[in-house]
């Protein structure tokens, strides 16, 4: 089996080093970038499976780099785990808007970031839906491509959006609390409640670009949310 490819791109030495060292002894393969440019140009070029992103970057930084990749279809499905000395909520959601998948703060441990590396690949690689397109009402989604449309509009979807959603429709009517989400789509055993609330930030996103479609994603007070496929 081939070795999963990490894109480190951070400009502290120390830092990547470690990762380098702990990654490689976990089967990992490692491509590392000090800054910004040369990491797009790496995740353009090169076969990425995941990235270890650090916010704060010379010139370029974390999150516009986020961005960027988020824009071109070679690289937006790559998972994204962003590295920040930032803890404040409004940081996360921040970085959440431009597509980041999972966060951890500076400092952090080495065993905790390989596991959440692991389940991004595994979220990633999750086998799709026994059927490969999905189509209720005016919605149709391409599980193996990605694709979402409203109607005869596409609608873009970050991976962690497009989990949610999916995770929602496979639930086929059964209500989901936002720790079983988080189970889910983030693979978080004991989620905290801020981390609860970063599944009422996607599903508000997932709202606004689904349109009329929406009103599919029903909340159930103090429960949860579900899809519903009743008109």
């Amino acid at each position: 089996m081939a070795k999963p490819r990490i894109l480190i791109v951070d400009d502290e030495r120390n830092i990547v080093e470690a990762l380098k060292y702990n990654l490689e002894k976990e089967g990992f393969r490692i491509l590392i970038a000090f800054d910004g440019a040369e990491a797009l140009k790496l995740a353009g070029r090169e076969a990425i499976d995941a990235i270890v992103l650090d916010w704060m970057l010379p010139e370029i930084d974390g999150l516009e780099v986020c961005r960027l990749l988020r824009q071109e279809d070679r690289t937006k499905p790559i998972p994204i785990l962003m590295l920040t000395v930032k803890s404040e909520e409004t940081d996360k959601v921040l970085g959440l808007e431009m597509g980041v998948d999972d966060y951890m703060t500076k400092p952090f441990s080495q065993r905790e970031l390989i596991a959440r590396i692991r389940s991004l690949l595994r979220r990633a690689t999750a086998p799709c839906s026994d059927a490969e397109i999905f189509q209720c009402a005016d919605l149709k989604i391409d599980w193996e491509r990605y694709l979402v449309f409203v109607g005869d509009h596409p609608v873009e979807l970050s991976a962690k959006e497009f989990g949610v959603l999916k995770t929602l429709i496979e639930a086929k009517g059964r209500v989901l609390s936002r720790g079983r989400l988080l189970e889910r789509v983030w693979d978080y055993a004991s989620p905290s409640a801020m981390e609860t609330r970063t599944v009422d930030f996607h599903i508000s996103q997932l709202r606004k670009k689904l349109g009329h479609m929406a009103e599919r994603i029903v909340t159930v007070k103090k429960a949860g949310y579900r899809f519903t496929m009743d008109e």
